[in-house]
């Protein structure tokens, strides 16, 4: 696969969606570190985990921004798996490409859309997406669960790691990134929307990362 330069993919225009689009791709990895305490590594390899991506499997990480999680897949399912993250903003896929030129990981990463995946269907063993349903309405949540259903194969699987917090505000995030906040109300909406976009075994995974919520469901 060819990485586009940095120099382009930053002039791509954003695509336009109702979700909220985060930028400020230099400072991303940053800002992640510090508002968790340090612990945005520990997070990532939580994660991954518990994605259990596998050799020579076929992932895709919707909303990677930088890329890390993807790249981290990427060791883990070899030179036989596939490995694509999209994201909407194109700062964040412009780093994410630098990224995989540096370390020579053949990973595809592309400006699009939750609402429009640009994949055909029955592709993907594995989805992820972390940090990233928080950003969507209500509509677009359940619009981007039905695409990711649609590009999953049969019996693929699918893991959500948002904030386990309900949080409207920018505070209601912060306490819920600080540990400071034990309310696990962000959780069971998240549930139900999975069943209704007619996942099964959709089940909550107990961890460590308190303050988040890891939802794992499958492609009946």
């Amino acid at each position: 696969m060819h990485h586009k330069t940095a120099t382009r993919t930053a002039r791509e225009p954003a695509p336009e969606t109702k979700g909220r689009t985060i930028r400020w791709a230099r400072l991303y990895d940053f800002a992640t570190t510090f508002l968790s305490f340090g612990r945005a590594g520990a997070l990532r390899r939580t994660t991954i985990d518990l994605a259990q991506p596998a050799s020579g499997e076929k992932v895709l990480d919707v909303g990677c921004g930088p890329g890390t999680l993807a790249l981290a897949a990427k060791e883990r399912v070899g030179p036989g798996g596939e490995v694509h993250g999209i994201d909407a903003a194109p700062e964040m896929i412009a780093l994410a490409r630098e990224k995989a030129a540096k370390t020579g990981a053949t990973v595809d990463f592309q400006v699009a859309l939750i609402e429009r995946l640009p994949f055909p269907d029955d592709h993907f063993d594995l989805v992820t997406s972390t940090l990233m349903f928080h950003h969507l309405p209500g509509d677009l949540k359940r619009a981007g669960l039905a695409e990711i259903r649609r590009v999953l194969k049969p019996g693929g699987r699918l893991l959500v790691v948002d904030f386990a917090a309900h949080a409207e505000s920018g505070l209601g995030h912060l306490l819920a990134v600080f540990g400071l906040s034990k309310d696990r109300s962000g959780v069971d909406p998240m549930r139900k929307l999975l069943q209704e976009a007619r996942f099964a075994n959709v089940e909550v995974l107990e961890t460590k990362q308190q303050q988040m919520a890891f939802m794992r469901a499958w492609k009946g």
